[in-house]
């Protein structure tokens, strides 16, 4: 009964006609990932790697203080589950305040399993990708493994499956904030600077195609 609850707010909340722009039009997101990348080599993963765009989008997100996964008691997974929501609303509404809704999802009625779009827009044009991941049985310790099935195999940046690679920035990130960080955090600093540093790499070598010419 509570996963049809959440599915009418995902599918509410989660449509969108805008997207994240190109990675200069896409806010810093796209600077984020870069920077967290440039990271890498000298092992600092504090937070000055990002810009003050995304400091202050993620003061906005709230965080979650039940520390429960799938396999604690039911009760409190629940209560963990209507924080996500509550904090993927606020986050598709801050999303909203700047005119870049970028992705919709929908949760499976226990919660354990996400589907939906997420888009980008480039030059003008439409490229949107289905995005799919489960809850690891470790969460919220282990953040979720976000994936692209159709991309699988276009850029070095993904592991098999099409899940996204991530920063050496990110994990460490998310463990120092565990429990507090949650599907809107990764969605945040993970999916939404990929897609911007990515696609229009995937694009100039013609990988990917704009919605209307796949």
């Amino acid at each position: 009964m509570y996963g049809v609850l959440f599915f009418g707010f995902f599918f509410f909340f989660f449509q969108a006609e805008d997207g994240i722009r190109d990675a200069q039009e896409s806010r810093g997101l796209g600077d984020v990932y870069k920077r967290q990348v440039s990271t890498q080599s000298t092992g600092d993963h504090d937070d000055a790697a990002m810009d003050q765009g995304t400091k202050e989008t993620l003061k906005r997100i709230p965080l979650c203080k039940v520390n429960a996964g799938p396999m604690d008691d039911p009760a409190d997974w629940t209560a963990r589950l209507k924080e996500e929501i509550a904090a993927l609303i606020a986050y598709v509404n801050l999303c909203t305040e700047v005119d870049n809704k970028w992705f919709h999802l929908e949760p499976s009625e226990d919660g354990l399993r996400w589907w939906g779009k997420v888009w980008i827009y480039h030059e003008m044009l439409k490229y949107e990708f289905d995005i799919e991941f489960d809850i690891p049985v470790t969460y919220p310790a282990t953040s979720p493994e976000l994936a692209l099935p159709e991309l699988d195999g276009t850029t070095a940046k993904m592991y098999r499956g099409g899940k996204i690679c991530l920063t050496d920035h990110f994990n460490p990130l998310w463990a120092r904030n565990v429990p507090k960080f949650g599907l809107a955090h990764a969605m945040c600093l993970g999916m939404a600077p990929w897609l911007a540093a990515e696609v229009p790499c995937l694009i100039e070598a013609g990988k990917v195609k704009p919605v209307g010419e796949k």
